[in-house]
């Protein structure tokens, strides 16, 4: 990420131009909220898929190397990016304290080289998931968790981002293991808002995927088939 990179600015500005702009849900408690199955758009189509939004952060470049594919029996969005950062969100409006578990699966193909979450000049990361709670003035106030596949930090390391006091990244597969393989992921989203931030949680307005690879000036490429919300 670059300094001038998420989640600058434009990248809050527009997560909060989601929120007023469409219409909150209702769902029934204890049921299981489907985010996305990437069925919404045809096998082939490329770019943001429909019911996201795409986010040009000053300095990503966003090439949004992104294709809607059918992969092991599962549609997926395949994610390809090449020294420049690519962000997608999505409003959710979920309930946290009826579904606080975020469910995604997940096919990792490649890590940026070098990338190193610890150092400013090497904050880069293969295909991850935010949880965004936009907030204003945004810039200092909203809060970002990152679900991350980090190159060497161990599984559950929380790591503030090292540009931007709104990101906290946490570490959900590390290293080699497991790249190439569809993968089931779940995270306790409330849980992990009330260990980075100290309170309880909000309902959670914004779900964002993102690639980048601009600060290490390499290569990454990642999948994700069905994410959804769902109860404890």
């Amino acid at each position: 990420m670059t300094t001038h990179s998420f989640p600058r600015r434009a990248f809050l500005q527009a997560a909060a131009a989601v929120l007023l702009h469409r219409p909150g849900r209702a769902w029934s408690a204890g049921a299981h909220v489907p985010v996305e199955d990437w069925r919404g758009a045809p096998v082939g189509s490329t770019g943001v898929p429909a019911g996201w939004q795409k986010y040009e952060t000053p300095g990503g470049h966003p090439a949004y190397d992104f294709t809607v594919i059918e992969d092991a029996g599962r549609r997926a969005l395949h994610m390809k990016s090449t020294a420049e950062h690519s962000t997608i969100a999505k409003d959710v409006q979920a309930d946290l304290a009826a579904t606080p578990i975020l469910a995604w699966q997940w096919r990792v193909l490649s890590l940026p080289q070098g990338a190193d979450l610890r150092n400013r000049a090497t904050s880069d990361a293969t295909g991850h998931i935010f949880a965004i709670w936009p907030r204003f003035p945004a810039l200092v106030r909203s809060r970002l968790i990152g679900y991350v596949w980090d190159p060497m930090l161990p599984i559950g390391t929380v790591i503030p981002s090292r540009k931007t006091g709104a990101v906290t990244f946490i570490v959900a597969r590390r290293g080699e293991a497991g790249l190439g393989q569809w993968l089931d992921e779940r995270r306790n989203v409330a849980d992990d808002y009330r260990n980075v931030f100290g309170e309880a949680p909000p309902p959670l307005p914004v779900l964002a995927l993102s690639i980048d690879t601009n600060d290490t000036r390499s290569s990454a490429e990642a999948m994700f088939g069905r994410l959804e919300l769902q109860p404890r």
